[in-house]
């Protein structure tokens, strides 16, 4: 059986597009230079069901690197339920030969209340304790995403916040690879890049990170690259799209279309190939929704039953360099 998916990551998944805009051309063709980009690029998957590790068609990726977001506090066990969950993942993950990448989030009992950098410092250093073999971590998940069509009971730190988070959590555990920021782009890059600027300039130039997060759904499936070259532009070191992928649908932007999300997939890779800057990538997510007519949000690279989809294949053929997937894919 699945584990069932919690609100929080459907949520965040689904206000990445909510604003609507046009189609552009997509980046131009592949240089030396992108052919370069195709080596050292590295690829993984963000999904949060144990089963993953076990699924036939992710084995057969011999994919390395996972994405997990958490409670900031979930090693307080004060929610016993997402305690557990991040201890069976983390657990399989390891026996899979996995490297996870763990990104703090909202607690979960209310996704507007913030902690004070106090609290976040103490429940993150109990998290470090617990889970030493975590060494990649992520301050908090979609830093601006109430700055970038956010919409209900939410609540998102402010660009001071977050630099301290960053601070508290590079202190904390001064060993660990910390991504800096981890922000949601759109199809105005604009508010993204204040807050990027309003946290270099809180942290301070010395303490400026050398790693960055981008969220890049709406590039990837506008077939555009103007959000990504933006924050690319204004940040020094390297990127990670630590969540991006083709949707399968997005209500109302998007109706439910495999084809349309194997062809944003595909775009994924063509635009971060052509950025050298961009060295790591997290497809969000492996599994789809239960009902594929009800439900607002779907990114998985297979359905509910863990049936690959045509994107899966795109995934497939792209990482191993083979001209046939051996999968016969899943239809509308």
């Amino acid at each position: 059986m699945r584990l069932p998916r919690t609100l929080p990551a459907v949520a965040l998944a689904a206000t990445a597009l909510f604003l609507a805009g046009s189609l552009l051309g997509p980046t131009a063709g592949a240089t030396p230079a992108t052919q370069e980009a195709r080596v050292r690029l590295q690829v993984g998957i963000g999904d949060e069901n144990p089963t993953l590790f076990a699924n036939p068609a992710f084995v057969a990726l011999h994919v390395k690197i996972a994405r997990y977001f958490a409670p900031y506090d979930v090693a307080t066990g004060r929610s016993i339920g997402a305690l557990y969950s991040l201890e069976v993942w983390l657990s399989d993950a390891q026996a899979a030969g996995v490297q996870p990448l763990v990104a703090f989030y909202h607690n979960t009992a209310s996704a507007k209340k913030l902690p004070s950098i106090a609290t976040y410092t103490r429940d993150v250093k109990l998290f470090i304790a617990r889970f030493p073999q975590v060494r990649l971590l992520q301050p908090w998940n979609e830093v601006n995403r109430g700055n970038v069509g956010g919409r209900g009971g939410f609540s998102s730190p402010s660009a001071k916040q977050s630099a301290g988070y960053y601070l508290a959590l590079k202190k904390a555990c001064p060993t660990c690879t910390i991504v800096g920021l981890d922000v949601l782009d759109s199809t105005s890059p604009a508010a993204t890049i204040r807050y990027i600027n309003q946290f270099k300039a809180a942290v301070g130039r010395r303490n400026v990170p050398k790693l960055w997060g981008l969220h890049n759904y709406s590039d990837t499936n506008r077939f555009n690259d103007r959000g990504t070259r933006a924050v690319l532009a204004d940040v020094p070191g390297q990127v990670w799209l630590t969540e991006t992928g083709g949707l399968a649908k997005l209500s109302p932007s998007f109706k439910f279309s495999l084809s349309r999300q194997a062809r944003a997939t595909s775009y994924m890779f063509r635009l971060a190939d052509a950025h050298a800057k961009i060295t790591r990538l997290y497809i969000y997510q492996f599994y789809g929704a239960k009902n594929e007519r009800k439900t607002s949000f779907d990114a998985g690279l297979t359905n509910h039953a863990g049936t690959p989809r045509p994107a899966y294949c795109i995934l497939y053929k792209h990482l191993l360099g083979k001209k046939r997937c051996p999968y016969k894919t899943a239809k509308n």
